[in-house]
């Protein structure tokens, strides 16, 4: 395995373990059910992390912070 080919893998696994990759999961839900960005219904990126931050707020999970 190529250096390159390492550090693609460690960045999707650190993207993953962080749920950086959230909004681009939640198009391709979206996209399994026929919805697309622009779309009625699909959140803008901003709205989809405020949203997920709110919604964090008001329903606490175990977290350190």
């Amino acid at each position: 395995m190529s250096g390159a080919t390492r550090r693609r893998g460690l960045g999707w696994f650190l993207r993953a373990l962080l749920r950086e990759d959230a909004y681009e999961r939640y198009l391709e839900h979206e996209a399994a059910h026929g919805r697309r960005p622009g779309d009625p219904g699909v959140l803008s990126e901003r709205a989809f992390w405020r949203d997920r931050t709110d919604r964090q707020d008001r329903e606490p999970q175990g977290r350190c912070c």
